[in-house]
């Protein structure tokens, strides 16, 4: 008969193991940041503060320091989420009020959880400030819910509906550049509440002109510039909430974004 201690060793090995596995590597809701991930939103007005500010676009209308309310986590009692009701987006007004990060980025991991609480409630995840991810209830188009916006739509029954949680889980590729002409066009792969929506989607422009993001006004949206963009969220006037952001920073050589839940 094996020992006790024997068993014991066996039993830490196992679990070393398994917690090592790419198995147990998170996505969805609630996904623990990765080694070296950065939290940049957790729901709390500090870390609004101090990694945030408004993107000042051609459309900009609010002002500093973010009028974005904290507000109850309507599912876990005693957290707090922010959220995007912004005075000065009242109507859809993209542009007006959108905050982006402080620090720009080049290729990354993301994950970002939201929630909308009213039917057709609106806004958008922007990767460097260019490309949007959609976050739109109601709508299962290519201008609809976690779709790559006017290029890829998503399976719609992967969102968890009015007042749940949702999860992106992003690993995002930069265009690439030679001699200041664009050789590679962007790369996304994207999980919706743990399940794979997009696999190495390239995105062509930027969509929605000068008031959308970075680049929106050079040429129709085709002429992306070689510059790292901040993440940056959308407030269109509706009662949609963020929390649990984490970002970990990459430099992917290849052109491949695939990741494995």
């Amino acid at each position: 008969m094996r020992s006790r201690g024997f068993q014991r060793i066996v039993l830490t090995t196992l679990l070393s193991m398994w917690a090592l596995s790419p198995l147990s590597a998170e996505v969805g809701v609630g996904a623990k940041p990765l080694p070296n991930a950065e939290v940049i939103l957790d729901g709390t007005k500090e870390l609004l503060d101090k990694n945030w500010i408004y993107w000042e676009g051609p459309r900009f209308a609010s002002k500093m320091p973010i009028q974005w309310k904290i507000v109850e986590d309507p599912e876990d009692k005693g957290r707090t989420a922010v959220m995007t009701d912004d005075p000065a987006a009242v109507g859809g007004k993209y542009g007006t009020a959108d905050i982006v990060t402080k620090k720009a980025y080049k290729d990354f991991r993301l994950h970002v959880e939201f929630l909308i609480m009213k039917p057709k409630g609106n806004s958008g995840v922007y990767l460097q400030n260019r490309y949007e991810i959609q976050i739109l209830d109601g709508d299962k188009t290519s201008h609809g819910m976690a779709a790559i916006i006017n290029e890829a739509a998503t399976d719609y029954s992967l969102y968890n509906g009015l007042g749940k949680w949702n999860a992106y889980d992003i690993t995002f590729r930069a265009a690439r550049f030679n001699e200041g002409k664009r050789v590679e066009q962007p790369l996304v792969t994207l999980f919706f509440n743990g399940k794979k929506a997009h696999v190495n989607h390239s995105i062509t422009k930027v969509w929605g002109g000068p008031n959308s993001g970075m680049d929106g006004g050079n040429d129709q949206g085709r002429g992306i510039t070689d510059v790292p963009g901040g993440l940056k969220l959308q407030a269109e006037g509706h009662d949609v909430r963020y929390r649990n952001i984490w970002i970990q920073e990459l430099d992917l050589a290849k052109p491949d974004t695939d990741f494995s839940e």
